[in-house]
Order: C-alpha cells, then structure tokens, then sequence
C-alpha cells in the first residue's frame, strides 16, 4: 500500500524550514492533485491486492492511471498484473501508459519486455525501434548489444532475427553505432542457427571499423561455434590495432585447444601493445607457470598485481588479485622459498576459493615434511556447498599423490568415486602408480562406458599399454580414438609418437614426438623425445632436449627412470 501511494507523483511537497524560509523567497505552492476520490481508490485498489483480489485491484490502478496520466500509477498497474501472472492485463496497461506519454522510455520499455515475455515478437517490432530512438546517443551502442539478451527466451529465434536487424537499419549503416548493430545482428543469426550470416555480420561491422571490439568479440564466438572462416576473420581483425579484449579472448581459447605456443605469442603481443591491460599480464603468468617459466611468471603476474592492487577492486579484480597471490605462492614454493610462499597467500582475505587456498597452504607445508600437518589442514575445511566438498576431496587426493601416498589417495577416491567420471579417471590414475594395470583397464573401460566421448580415458589405456609393451595394434587404434576426439592435443600426439616407438617405428614416433614437443615443451613428452632421439643415435640432441626437461622439473620421476635406465648423466 505505501509503495503505491508513494509512487504517484501527486504527493505534497516538503515544508521549508523556518530558517531557509527567512533567507530566501519561498516557491509558490503547487497543490495536489490527490483528491479525496483519488486518494481512496489508490487506497481500495490497494487493499483489493492484500486480500487477494488483484483483478479488481488492478482495474481500479489502471483506471486512477489514465485519469491522472501518472508513470506511478501507470507502474504500479504493469506490477500488480504481473504478480498475479496476467500477462495479457500486464500488456494493456504497459500499451496505455505509453499512449499517455509516447516519449517515455519507461513506459516504452516496459511495453516492449512484456510483448517479448509473451513472446509476440512481431509485435515488438514498433517499440524496439521506439526504444533506439529514445535512447540517447551516449547510451545506443550499450543497448543495442543487449538486445541479443532481451530477445533470448523467443521461440522462432529467426522470426526474432529478423525482426531486431529490420529494427537495426538505420544503425547498420552508421560508423559509430554500425559495428555494435552488427555484432548484436551477428549474434541473432548464430542463435537462430545462421552461422554463415553471423559470419557475414562479423566482416560487414569489423569492416566499418577494424578497431572496433564487437566484430572481433563475435568471431571468437564463431570460432567456439565451429563456424567455417571463422578463425581467420579473428586473424585479420588481430593484424591491425584489435582491440585488447579480442587479442585476450583469442589467447584463452588457443590454450583451451592447448595450442600454447600461439597463445604465448598472442599474449606477448597484447602485453606490448596494451601494457595497462592487466589481464593480459595475468593470462600470460598463468601460461608461464604451467609451462615452468617461472621466472618469468614471477614478473609477470607482478605485472598485474601492480596494476590491480592501484585499482579500488570489485568483484571481478577480486577474484582476480586471488588468483595471483596464488600463482605467486606456487612459483615461490617451486622455489623452496617457502616463507614468501605463505606470506602472498596471507594476502588472501576472505577467499572466494577457500579449498584452493587451504590445498595450497597445505602443499607448502608438505613440503617441508610436514604431510600430516597439510592433510588435517584440508580435512577442518567445511564445505559450504556440494562443489567445495568435492573440492575438498580432491585436494586431498592431489596432496597424497603429490607425496607419493598412492594407496591412501587410491583408497580415499574408491571411497567417494562412485561414477563420478573424472574421480574415476584419478583413482584409474593412482592404479596405475600402484602398479594395478588390471585395475587400471577396469576403470578406465568403466569411465568409457560413462562417457564415450572422453579422450583421455581413450588415451590413458592405450599409453598404458604400450608403455608396458602388451597389445601394441590395440593401444594404438585406443590412442587414434582419442586423438580423433581431441585434435591437436599434445599429450595425446604424444602417446602415439611412445606407441610407434614401441612398435618399432622410431622415425615416425621422432615426428609425432617433435610435433607434441613444440606444441607443449612438458618434461614427460621430453623425455620420451629424448629416448627416441637417443635410439636414434641423435644423442646431442637427445641430451639437449633432456636438459631442457630437468630445467623445467628436475624431480619429474618420468626423466629420472628414462635417465637411469639408459645409463646417462646430464
């Protein structure tokens, strides 16, 4: 009932104090035009709501509405009709308050949501064009990039395409509101299942502006789509002045598809071109640190720290200062500088990832001989939510891992696993380590048959097999499954070069183990490039590319057995 009432636009004006009252001449008095009639139906209708009856509560709002023209009012019946799911008296009231006031971007944009709500969207046309042409000129290029939001729940989402680009016409044409139109036209058409017309939307605005970051946003979106040409639409629009966040979208999905070497080469070039974009240093830490550069992790997450520590933080820099001091307090325990290493996490207040947190303190003190101490550290955590509980487990199970407690970990996942797939795959993982292939087979056979689709389920059995030598032809078809599932992937390419190897086809096995190499520099694929090398009577090389693996990870067990058993001293 007050909200209502304190809606209206109606409501006496506040009395001036006595003092401001003397030093300046009072306004002239503007009377209400609440009178008594008014006021009581405002208060009826109200009334009628609380004792649940909104259809004759909402007659009486829509009716003081159009005597008065009031937007309060006007809202007030749009809110009523809505809590009680009338769409349709929701949609007459939205249509009446914009006749009463035409120019009234509220009133249009609530005619406007409640026909795409009642999915009339032919009807939505004449508002949506209303809509652009109230918004002003500063604040058009936002709301044409959230139409794609707006009109997400359509059912003909190419009635809805269609209807939004006729909508867009003027704009499509204009440089600087063309190339938002036709990123947001773009992503009609790839909603609607147009891939080839979203792709044509992403050259006609990055045409109209090469610098502009929608085109470029949107290609990406077509190179996640699987659309055709796509990728090279980004590699053009990256040949010129892209904008920062094409180049850094471009970068996360080349290590999603752990096409790494070009990854680092996009992120180089962002953090030269663009040094105050932070998330650029960030990314590019994060990529040195897997690939053990840690030196240069070192700086470069620095970088962002800098930058992100000199900004007041919300939410995102918050999360993604978290994400930094953890980085740092890895690279500083793979420096055995263990003090450093816990005091970046004590930066950490109130972590939006405690597990993550707590497993890191956790590998710290590990490290220092103190297993135990880290286990207990993890086991006093209390879940918050079923995601942090199965977190909380494999944090367990990688710090028992991590220390060689193979048994404990395996025991703990056959605990919990169920047909939990990627415990499934650890727990396979740990059978292995505990030298249980039989076990191994049966659970990775088991994860097959829950997802057919898992690669490195695939690709873990048939390395297995051909590391042991046993039924090479089936380990190979085992790996080419999961090499057709996941193209490129290095360590999959990687256990197929260990396969020809172990069948005799060194030179091909060299090939596909140089290729896994270039495109991941990992100290295992290094190592067995090194004993293919070596068979190969290519020992300075064989050599070279071993120091190379011990540099990045002198304690990898991969290295030490293939070293010690050939007999070779670096």
């Amino acid at each position: 009932m007050v909200a209502a009432l304190t809606a209206t636009s109606f409501a006496a004006q506040a009395a001036e104090s006595p003092a401001a009252a003397e030093k300046s001449t009072p306004p002239p008095v503007v009377n209400s035009a609440m009178d008594a009639d008014l006021f009581y139906q405002i208060l009826l209708a109200d009334l009628k709501v609380e004792e649940g009856d909104p259809g004759a509560g909402y007659s009486l709002m829509l009716e003081a509405a159009r005597q008065t023209n009031d937007p309060g009012l006007y809202r007030s019946a749009v809110q009523i009709a809505l809590q009680a799911r009338s769409g349709e008296s929701a949609l007459q009231a939205a249509r009446a308050w914009r006749r009463a006031d035409p120019q009234s971007r509220e009133a249009n944009e609530t005619l406007l949501q409640i026909l795409i709500v009642l999915n009339r969207i032919s009807d939505s046309a004449g508002p949506l064009k209303t809509e652009i042409a109230l918004t002003p000129a500063d604040k058009r290029t936002a709301v044409i990039l959230a139409l794609p939001r707006l009109y997400a729940r359509a059912s003909d989402r190419k009635l809805a395409a269609s209807v939004v680009e006729k909508a867009l016409g003027p704009e499509l044409k204009q440089p600087d509101f063309g190339p938002a139109a036709w990123t947001t036209v773009g992503r009609m058409r790839l909603a609607a299942g147009d891939g080839e017309g979203a792709l044509d939307a992403a050259r006609r605005g990055q045409a109209l502006d090469p610098k502009a970051e929608g085109p470029g946003l949107l290609a990406l979106e077509l190179v996640a789509a699987k659309v055709p040409q796509a990728e090279p639409l980004v590699q053009q629009v990256l040949a010129g002045d892209a904008a920062p966040a094409v180049r850094f979208g471009y970068a996360r999905m080349l290590i999603d598809d752990q096409r790494y070497g070009e990854a680092d080469l996009q992120l180089k070039t962002l953090t030269t071109t663009h040094p105050d974009y932070a998330n650029g240093w960030l990314l590019l830490g994060a990529l040195q640190a897997q690939n053990n550069q840690n030196k240069e992790a070192d700086i470069s997450v620095r970088r962002f720290v800098d930058m992100a520590e000199a900004e007041k933080p919300g939410p995102g820099e918050k999360r993604g200062l978290e994400q930094a001091y953890l980085l740092l307090s890895q690279v500083a325990e793979k420096r055995k500088d263990y003090a450093q290493a816990t005091a970046w996490l004590d930066r950490i207040q109130d972590p939006l990832d405690p597990v993550g947190v707590v497993a890191q303190r956790a590998s710290i003190l590990a490290k220092q001989g103190q297993l135990e101490a880290g286990l207990k550290l993890i086991q006093g955590i209390s879940p918050r939510s079923a995601g942090e509980a199965r977190a909380k487990l494999l944090a367990q199970v990688a710090l028992l891992r991590d220390n060689r407690q193979y048994q404990r970990a395996y025991d703990l996942l056959a605990s919990a696993s169920g047909a939990d797939p990627d415990l499934l795959y650890d727990q396979a993982m740990l059978a292995e380590k505990l030298g249980k292939p039989g076990d191994m087979e049966r659970l990775l056979r088991q994860l097959i048959s829950v997802q057919p689709d898992n690669a490195q389920a695939y690709n873990a059995l048939g390395y297995s097999l051909a590391d042991r030598g046993e039924r090479l032809p089936e380990a190979k078809e085992l790996i080419q499954k999961a090499l057709q599932l996941s193209p490129g992937d290095a360590y999959i390419t990687d256990s197929l070069g260990w396969v020809e190897y172990r069948m005799g086809n060194k030179e091909e096995a060299a090939r596909l183990l140089e290729t896994a190499y270039k495109t991941r520099p990992d100290v295992e694929i290094a190592a067995h490039l090194g004993e293919v090398l070596w068979s190969l009577g290519e020992r300075d090389r064989a050599i070279s590319v071993w120091k190379q693996g011990q540099k990045a990870d002198a304690d990898n067990q991969t290295l030490r057995d293939t070293l010690q058993r050939l007999h070779v001293k670096l």
